[in-house]
């Protein structure tokens, strides 16, 4: 098959699930980002993005995506080491131009997907997971069912925790790392790569990698620091249950 023996059509389809995943993640952060600004405004987005039929099918589009783009880089890694053999040890220092990052997406990306289970468990199984098992007709507690559109209610839940918040900080400078280089890879794969955009994809990535980190790192910083309107005593969601 083109897309699987070809190294073009590999490179090509890691492109594109590249480019769509740091899609969601820029639309993602903003999302978050809104939490801190307004927990109700979140909140609405929140149920806007539950168990509807147009948000299910984006979630299993995104599903499908990442996991496309989890196999490929995983077969691209055996390939590549396959094919270097022994001659992978004989380099023990960076090689100039190349970054620290793209030598380690491998690893990074484990470390990314390790947090990514710990993240859907502690905000999509009790959101969209929840309204769509109850869509489903099981069985769901009227206070599980009230909180799986109370995203700001989560948010603070588990972002007033120091442990979750720092937890999430290192993670964060984890998918800058990947970012930074897997913007840049994406947009060469599907042909920025001449001399004139070279440069400037490069700057492109640095600058949304940069942009979307920090806009995700706000609210756990935030959380830490117990500020803004989503963590002060007047909070909309101050009175639900601490779970």
């Amino acid at each position: 098959m083109w897309l699987i023996d070809s190294s073009i059509g590999r490179k090509l389809i890691m492109g594109i699930t590249g480019v769509m995943l740091v899609v969601f993640l820029l639309f993602h952060s903003i999302m978050n980002f809104v939490a801190i600004i307004n927990p109700e405004a979140y909140d609405a987005i929140s149920a806007f993005l539950g168990a509807n039929w147009y948000a299910l099918i984006a979630t299993m589009g995104l599903g499908l995506g990442f996991i496309v783009h989890i196999v490929y880089a995983f077969y691209l890694t055996v390939r590549n080491r396959i094919a270097r053999g022994n001659d992978r040890y004989a380099v023990t220092s960076t090689p100039e131009g190349v970054s620290w990052a793209s030598q380690n997406m491998l690893v990074l990306g484990i470390i990314i997907l390790g947090f990514l289970a710990l993240h859907l468990y502690q905000f999509w199984s009790k959101m969209q997971l929840v309204e769509v098992l109850h869509m489903a007709g099981v069985h769901t507690p009227e206070e599980d069912l009230l909180l799986a559109t109370k995203g700001a209610h989560w948010v603070k839940h588990y972002f007033s925790q120091p442990v979750y918040a720092v937890l999430y900080i290192v993670w964060l400078v984890a998918l800058w790392y990947h970012l930074t280089h897997g913007v840049w890879s994406s947009l060469q794969s599907l042909g920025l790569n001449n001399k004139t955009w070279y440069p400037r994809v490069k700057k492109i990535s640095n600058v949304v990698a940069t942009i979307i980190v920090l806009l995700f790192i706000a609210v756990p910083v935030f959380g830490l620091l117990e500020a803004g309107p989503l963590f002060s005593a007047t909070s909309t969601y101050h009175s639900l249950p601490t779970l």
